[in-house]
């Protein structure tokens, strides 16, 4: 009897198209999962009384709105220094295990997750805000500038003296190649800290986020525009008021702006109890650690804890993570070509600039948010804003490169759809599938945050364990969302070498405004 060979016996691989199809499977098979349920109150009546509001935006409160976004700049600024500065010390180390490992377990919680920890230590301060924005930066920054370091050219280091220390070769054949990348992502980082910031006045500190929290629960929707109009502003304006010979006198500003603030003290012994008896385990905590039955009940208790929360809540981020994936997709796809003149024209590209602007600028925490005033506590306001916001990120970053490939276009080449459908989609298509898998680590950590809001992700659950005055919870339910951000960034990253497209997007094409910023 004739034996098959097991190396000839291999699974069927997906083509590009053929991944995007599975995908899209996966999020129709997941639908009935969904709660998509919709509130008893009218979301459209709500939404025609928002966006009337939203025409005529209310001023009123300016002195107050001014000192939230002043605040906002300064609690971005000071943060992304501090985690600037982290991750530069740290980006020659990012080869050593133990420091990636590091990097890696900071970078994939989120800010406000950062920030609801920090509250149990360093209150409801100006600490809390820089630190929340700091620490999980530092990991990115560490991380990017490593690459950067990677990247740069290697003859200069080879060509140093043999007898040269690590500190010269780095300093002095390293890192003048690749500063001005360093200061271009430095900028993005910049732009991200602000929404960040603005993000983290939902927790309670006076940011943007603050002011937009207490006006839309106040039904007063027009101060909601006024908020959003100066948040867009302070992000369009940026890249004017950014000026690098100005950075030290904005961040000693900043620090003098906040050393105002009045923050409440610490409380005495807070950081050594939070770290010797909030985070262990209760029943270790209250148990003797030498008797079996101590250990049978914290068994027990993490049985508890990974099947009646970890494991819904990490159900629910899943299902919102790969439903917000395609809408993402989706958005990206019908989007992208309103920023090629040639497609829609210049009046219609000129709108579809403004629109991906305010879809990748406004946090999804914040469009979530807003989603969640309309259509009442479920997945359909997470699964929403998900998508706008990645969505438009992509399709911003596509747009720019469609436009690259269209002055190399032969000029007879169509327009319009024709243009769209044979000339741009088939070039950028893969472009387009990285995207998309480089957005997918980030959604899913997204996608947990919004249970901060009320919807059943790994969030929900965080926040009723703090609630709770239950950190031990807390921090395993962190931990599995640490263990999944990371788990999808590996099947990611294999995905896209398997089906040819890990190289077809730079580092730099990742950073929305990379361009524009090399060119300020």
């Amino acid at each position: 009897m004739t034996s098959i060979a097991p190396e000839r016996l291999r699974l069927p691989r997906f083509g590009r198209l053929g991944t995007a199809a599975a995908f899209v499977v996966l999020a129709v098979a997941l639908l009935p999962a969904a709660d998509f349920r919709i509130s008893g109150h009218d979301p459209w009546a709500e939404l025609a009384r928002m966006g009337q509001g939203l025409l005529s935006p209310d001023f009123s409160a300016i002195g107050t709105l001014a000192r939230a976004a002043a605040l906002t700049v300064a609690f971005a600024i000071c943060g992304v220094a501090l985690g600037a500065s982290t991750g530069f010390a740290l980006a020659p180390l990012y080869r050593f295990a133990p420091v990636r490992l590091f990097c890696v377990a900071i970078r994939s919680i989120h800010e406000l997750f950062w920030a609801i920890l920090l509250l149990q230590i360093t209150g409801l301060s100006v600490t809390t805000g820089i630190l929340a924005i700091a620490i999980p930066y530092a990991g990115i920054f560490a991380k990017v500038f490593s690459e950067y370091l990677d990247e740069a050219d290697p003859r200069p280091a080879a060509a140093m003296p043999p007898r040269a220390d690590f500190i010269s070769v780095h300093f002095f054949a390293r890192l003048p190649l690749a500063a001005r990348e360093f200061q271009v992502y430095l900028l993005y980082r910049l732009e991200c800290g602000l929404r960040s910031s603005a993000v983290l006045g939902f927790v309670g500190l006076p940011t943007l986020g603050f002011e937009l929290d207490t006006f839309f629960k106040q039904g007063m929707y027009g101060a909601v525009a006024a908020v959003l109009i100066i948040y867009y502003v302070l992000i369009a304006t940026m890249r004017l008021w950014m000026r690098w010979p100005l950075a030290p006198f904005y961040l000693l500003a900043s620090i003098g702006f906040m050393a105002t603030l009045a923050s409440p003290p610490m409380a005495p012994g807070a950081l050594i109890r939070f770290v010797t008896s909030d985070i262990v385990p209760a029943p270790l905590r209250n148990g003797d650690l030498g008797d079996p039955e101590t250990w049978v009940r914290f068994g027990d208790w993490l049985h508890m804890l990974l099947f009646q929360q970890a494991l819904p809540g990490l159900t629910a981020t899943m299902i919102v993570a790969q439903l917000a994936l395609v809408v993402a997709g989706f958005v990206a796809l019908i989007g992208f070509p309103l920023l090629v003149v040639p497609v829609v024209g210049r009046f219609g590209s000129a709108l579809g600039h403004i629109g991906l602007v305010v879809g990748r600028s406004t946090p999804e925490y914040m469009l979530a948010y807003i989603a969640l005033q309309i259509f009442g506590p479920s997945m359909l306001p997470a699964v929403i804003a998900l998508g706008l916001h990645n969505g438009a990120i992509i399709a911003h970053l596509l747009g720019r490169q469609s436009a690259h490939v269209h002055e190399n276009l032969r000029p007879d080449a169509p327009r319009g759809l024709v243009l769209y459908a044979y000339e741009l989609l088939p070039r950028i298509y893969g472009s387009f599938l990285a995207l998309c898998l480089y957005r997918w680590e980030i959604i899913v950590r997204e996608s947990a945050i919004v249970g901060l809001l009320g919807i059943a992700t790994l969030g929900f659950y965080v926040d009723r364990a703090i609630q709770e005055i239950r950190i031990d919870r807390a921090i395993v339910l962190l931990l599995v969302t640490m263990l999944a951000t990371v788990a999808i960034d590996a099947i990611s990253r294999r995905l896209r070498k398997a089906i040819g497209i890990d190289g077809l997007v730079s580092r730099r094409d990742q950073v929305p405004g990379a361009t524009e910023a090399r060119l300020a």
